[in-house]
């Protein structure tokens, strides 16, 4: 039916990768801001409740990596689906997708309320940070059904090219969670003073809002998408063709989260290094959102015009792609280098925070000249249905060579020295992911609509 053709097929590449990801980087650039307001607040309440927070961080971004994860899987599988003109087919995508969903949230709330406290005890010996840090990361993954949602329902709207409503799901439910902060946190207007757990309950309050406006854009402005939940029954084989995409970039965020925690694990005898390193991470979202929001404009046109059989729109979209995320990432790397105490003063930071901190900021940021083509590359290898390729990658980055360059750099007493593994590992990931892009160029790309 020609009259259905999506915007994806025919706008010209370089507006359409604007019109998609524009409102997806300014969405990602309010939830980068958020996440700093967050910390910025708590960092008011003493550096423990920061370094709190910090090490519930790698349980957090684990559950993200899982509804990310199914959502780029559902992303993808439904943006082909379309391409492909196979409408019926796209709404039990969608219907199976909310499904695993709900489900990953069930195991979410399981795994926190029985090894939330583990997992915070492991990482450190002091009794304040442990306190707050276990009542954090509960809250945040009991009450993350918001989140679950609220990322899946956007995913629905992406792949139909309606980023716009994303853009205000994830814009209102961070807002919703700069005014609780101050109120829970500090107890204003009558509010109990909760600190830590206070903004837990802050960030879970915008997920739900923003959730409940995914579904109701979806329900009102979707009509390329109809969610038929009544009659509903679980297809296992789409199932298994949504992980086949999500499921590798489930691993690559996943292994992050690994990462971060042996990071912490590593830093633990330098006490406060690890505050460092949960802020360097607050920081370095502002300039890492934007390169994903780019993504996630990125990977619908992809995966659509695979599906459509239009080659030279697919490679053009990869080009345009890493041009605008190495731009980005310069600019990140500039402003990194020249105001590092400047960005960690934002958070309360003593003179020891700031001696440790800055150059970690300047010697982490060197990794920023090549992230940003690694970013994009890997995502264009997920929207050609060969996510492992950026599983791989991810896998030997960060565990086969960052972690290991970081104990050993460590073995030499200098906490300065283990920040060099960032720029280490990140050169061999340009290696491998040029590798893996010429290798899909040849089996993948050429062939497209032959």
């Amino acid at each position: 039916m020609e009259t259905q053709e999506n915007k994806m097929g025919i706008m010209p590449i370089g507006k359409l990768l604007i019109s998609m990801s524009l409102p997806m980087m300014i969405s990602m650039l309010v939830q980068a801001l958020y996440n700093i307001v967050d910390s910025i607040f708590v960092a008011q309440v003493g550096e423990y409740a920061v370094r709190a927070v910090s090490l519930a961080f790698p349980a957090q971004s684990l559950m993200i990596a899982v509804a990310v994860g199914t959502a780029v899987g559902i992303n993808a599988l439904l943006s082909r689906t379309l391409g492909e003109k196979e409408f019926d087919k796209a709404d039990k995508v969608a219907a199976n997708g909310v499904f695993i969903s709900v489900l990953c949230y069930i195991l979410s709330a399981l795994a926190g309320a029985f090894a939330a406290k583990a997992f915070i005890y492991s990482q450190t010996d002091v009794e304040q940070v442990r306190s707050y840090g276990v009542s954090y990361l509960t809250i945040c993954t009991v009450f993350s059904l918001g989140i679950f949602l609220q990322i899946c329902f956007e995913r629905l709207l992406q792949s139909t090219g309606k980023t716009i409503f994303t853009m205000i799901t994830q814009g209102t439910g961070a807002i919703i969670n700069i005014i609780l902060d101050p109120i829970l946190i500090f107890g204003l207007f009558g509010a109990p003073r909760l600190e830590a757990a206070g903004a837990a309950i802050a960030t879970v309050s915008g997920q739900i809002i923003a959730a409940f406006l995914a579904v109701f854009f979806n329900l009102k402005y979707n009509d390329e998408v109809h969610l038929h939940l009544k009659k509903f029954r679980p297809d296992f084989r789409l199932i298994g063709q949504i992980y086949a995409v999500g499921a590798p970039s489930i691993v690559v965020q996943a292994i992050g989260s690994v990462m971060t925690y042996g990071m912490n694990l590593i830093l633990s005898s330098y006490g406060i290094a690890q505050t460092v390193f949960g802020l360097y991470f607050k920081l370095q979202s502002f300039v890492f959102m934007p390169i994903f929001g780019l993504n996630n404009g990125m990977v619908p046109i992809i995966a659509y015009n695979y599906g459509a059989g239009k080659r030279s729109r697919v490679i053009k979209t990869i080009k345009t792609s890493i041009y605008y995320a190495v731009g980005i990432m310069f600019v990140g790397l500039i402003i990194m280098e020249l105001f590092p105490a400047q960005l960690l003063s934002m958070f309360n930071a003593t003179p020891d925070l700031i001696a440790v901190g800055v150059p970690a900021l300047r010697i982490i940021c060197l990794s920023f000249l090549f992230a940003g083509f690694c970013i994009v590359v890997g995502s264009s290898f997920q929207a050609l249905g060969n996510g492992v390729y950026s599983m791989i990658v991810s896998i030997a980055r960060q565990l086969v060579v960052l972690l290991p360059a970081a104990y050993l750099l460590s073995l030499t007493g200098n906490v300065t020295n283990i920040w060099f593994a960032f720029p280490i590992a990140e050169l061999m990931s340009v290696a491998m992911s040029s590798y893996f892009l010429w290798r899909i160029n040849q089996k993948v790309i050429r062939q497209i609509g032959q």
